[in-house]
């Protein structure tokens, strides 16, 4: 019987197969999922922000994109996954609401979405599937028994990737 492992904001989880992982209301956030199917295990992020550079209070780690995916790489590794065999997907980062002016750092989305894209590719993580950008929230589950991503977008139905 598998088990639905809830993923707060700015919060981080693993889990085994036959396990789910589960965030809600992903607007500006991006949730992260990183699998590796050989050791039949995944871990899944709710980013908040793209960068803890500029932050004051940096305890929490799975709040940045730049901490929270480097944390969660190493927590999946303890599990027994492969760093060579780690797959990624990710849905989240809109536009929430609308901004007069071209200030990019008004773009909290857009610029999450970008910072998981980077890291990903620093660490050597594929990107294989994504749902991310426009103007709606969405919410997502992943599950270990086939590795797909179910994303709820509100108003947009209901898809897998």
């Amino acid at each position: 019987m598998s088990q639905l492992i809830r993923v707060g904001m700015a919060d981080m989880q693993v889990c085994r197969y036959p396990d789910r992982l589960s965030t809600l209301g992903l607007g500006s956030c991006v949730g992260v999922v990183i699998y590796d199917e050989v050791a039949r295990v995944a871990g899944m992020a709710h980013v908040m922000l793209p960068d803890s550079g500029q932050a004051k209070a940096t305890g929490n780690v799975a709040k940045f994109a730049d901490t929270a995916l480097p944390a969660l790489i190493k927590e999946l590794v303890s599990m027994g996954a492969s760093r060579g065999r780690l797959k990624a997907k990710m849905a989240g980062g809109a536009q929430m609401f609308a901004f007069s002016g071209r200030n990019d750092q008004l773009s909290i989305g857009k610029r999450n979405a970008e910072a998981v894209r980077d890291i990903l590719k620093r660490e050597g993580i594929p990107l294989v599937a994504e749902d991310t950008g426009g103007n709606h929230g969405r919410s997502i589950e992943f599950r270990t028994t086939d590795w797909k991503l179910v994303v709820n977008a509100i108003g947009r139905g209901v898809s897998e990737i």
